[in-house]
């Protein structure tokens, strides 16, 4: 049994890099539905459930230190390459899209859990509000939320495992209804977008020692500097220094994309490994109670998705959109910056800049969301 940090620190970073290599160098096809992060949260509960470190004072300390500090500077690591300027460039059209899909997805979060709040009692309202945040962003903005309103480890399972298992079902129905295309256009009286000229998005060079290093610094010396000036800001039931310290972050990443900085390389490479890390202490932190719940939060998910879509199909026919944005847009908020430029591409290579720049304001609209999202839930739940 494991009693000091070091060595529950390794143990963290064996587990979050192992299944990254395993589809590096396999690519087996599991990976289409668990990605790693979900294999590295479950693979590491069973670690902790089954005794493998001793939760003591000491290892307590550490991991509440390791996520109070690296969720800040993750969300500033992710916003370097928000080129907002590159996005303001997609027209009122492609932003039009994307602002109806979000509002279809806060109305389907919203609708959803009126449906099944009898069975979401007390605080089972925190997994739909921290999924709202990824199916806007990503995993960094889910965590961002669950941290922001207290949302326990347990419930974070429920999250991830809804976010994958419906992120994989939708993502095949946006591959397959693509033939659909032409019909869908002429239904709703729009111009296809896939001949839509939009500017390539930044190239990426490979990290270097030196750029991991500045990087690094940089992002711990924001997370620090947020969580210090979050003290000195008003705080309430649903505003919590750590939220503050999140947006802060947030925000000072925004203002370095915007400066020569953004230019040096390293910054997604750190992010991600950041990322799946965060992830493997927080499961640290977890056992399988509550697992009994998971498939109706996976009904949950798969009615959101469900409702979105007909309020999509809606607003399409009301203001024109064709097939292939809709689809990218709401892959952008669902699937993140990693799927979207593939369905793009499987629609129109000249679209793969669109979904990429869209995947990126989800990512710094998703905390936001999310914090909206759980507002809404919390009031109707009378929390």
């Amino acid at each position: 049994m494991i009693h000091t940090v070091w060595p529950y620190l390794a143990v963290m970073l064996l587990a979050a890099g192992l299944f990254p290599a395993v589809e590096r160098r396999f690519g087996w096809r599991m990976f289409d539905v668990l990605p790693p992060i979900v294999l590295t949260y479950l693979l590491v509960t069973a670690l902790a459930v089954s005794g493998l470190w001793q939760v003591n004072e000491e290892i307590k300390a550490a991991q509440s230190m390791l996520v109070t500090h690296l969720v800040p500077a993750l969300l500033f690591l992710l916003m370097i390459n928000c080129d907002l300027r590159a996005i303001w460039r997609l027209g009122p059209r492609v932003l039009g899209v994307f602002a109806c899909t979000s509002i279809s997805l806060f109305v389907a979060f919203v609708g959803t859990y009126l449906l099944y709040r009898r069975w979401l009692p007390g605080d089972d309202w925190h997994p739909l509000a921290a999924l709202s945040g990824s199916w806007v962003g990503g995993t960094a903005n889910m965590i961002a939320v669950k941290q922001a309103i207290g949302m326990s480890d347990q419930h974070l399972a429920m999250s991830l495992l809804t976010d994958a298992l419906c992120y994989s079902m939708w993502v095949v129905v946006l591959f397959a209804v693509a033939r659909a295309a032409p019909a869908f256009n002429r239904w709703t009286r729009a111009k296809s977008s896939g001949d839509l000229v939009v500017e390539d998005t930044r190239s990426t060079v490979p990290a270097t020692y030196d750029s991991v290093l500045l990087w690094l610094g940089m992002a711990l010396l924001v997370a620090a500097l947020a969580s210090w000036a979050a003290g000195a800001l008003p705080t309430s039931s649903m505003v919590s220094g750590t939220t503050w310290a999140i947006l802060l972050a947030t925000g000072a990443g925004l203002v370095v994309a915007h400066t020569p900085l953004a230019r040096f390389p390293g910054a997604g490479t750190i992010s991600s490994a950041m990322l799946i890390s965060v992830v493997a202490v927080l499961a640290s932190q977890s056992n399988f109670q509550g697992i009994a719940a998971a498939p109706l939060y996976l009904l949950c998910g798969v009615t959101i998705i469900a409702i979105h879509a007909v309020l999509l199909v809606g607003f399409a026919k009301l203001f024109r959109f064709d097939l292939y944005l809709c689809g990218i847009s709401s892959l952008a908020h669902i699937g993140g910056v990693a799927a979207t430029p593939v369905l793009a591409a499987s629609y129109s290579r000249a679209l793969v800049p669109v979904g990429i720049l869209l995947a990126l304001l989800g990512y710094i609209l998703g905390t936001g969301y999310g914090l909206v999202v759980a507002s809404v839930l919390s009031k109707l739940a009378g929390a």
